[in-house]
């Protein structure tokens, strides 16, 4: 079983280089980089809770992202680092929810955020199933430590343009 304990809360494991193939015609890292990153920042948090690459090739099952939103608040320019934090939102036997902060590694301000629900799947029946027990006890465990942080001012948040008022 791939785990730490005890878990961080949030989960602060991935830092990240700005390279200069990211940056895109506006002089700043494009957005598909964005979710790059982020998607670094996952692939150090299913380990914690039992579903890392070794979990995937030794079970034939994985987790699939249904669900996403991105915030982009700042820019990001080459050689920058950055740092990606992970909050356990919530789960049951057969999701995860869970929230990403990207950090500026030296300057201490947020960059980015992304919400994300995932689920489980068995990857030959390509089927959403439940997560075994020890990887559920597992995020049993995280949620105790994620419980009472306090929620992301981001969570949930809709896009739209709203009528101007007179």
């Amino acid at each position: 079983m791939e785990i730490a304990m005890p878990f961080e809360a949030p989960v602060n494991r991935w830092r990240e280089r700005v390279r200069p193939e990211w940056l895109d015609y506006n002089g700043h890292m494009n957005v598909a980089y964005f979710v790059l990153i982020f998607d670094h920042g996952t692939d150090e948090f299913y380990p914690l809770i039992g579903l890392g690459k070794p979990y995937r090739q030794r079970t034939g099952k994985s987790t699939f992202a249904v669900e996403s939103h991105i915030t982009y608040q700042k820019e990001l320019s080459v050689n920058e680092e950055v740092r990606v934090t992970t909050q356990l939102l919530g789960y049951d036997a057969k999701r995860i929810h869970y929230f990403h902060t990207m950090w500026h590694a030296d300057k201490g301000f947020q960059m980015a955020t992304l919400e994300q629900l995932a689920v489980h799947v068995d990857l030959t029946a390509r089927k959403v199933e439940p997560m075994p027990d020890d990887c559920q006890r597992l995020l049993a465990e995280m949620w105790e430590s994620h419980k009472d942080l306090p929620l992301p001012k981001e969570l949930g948040s809709v896009m739209a343009l709203r009528p101007k008022k007179g």
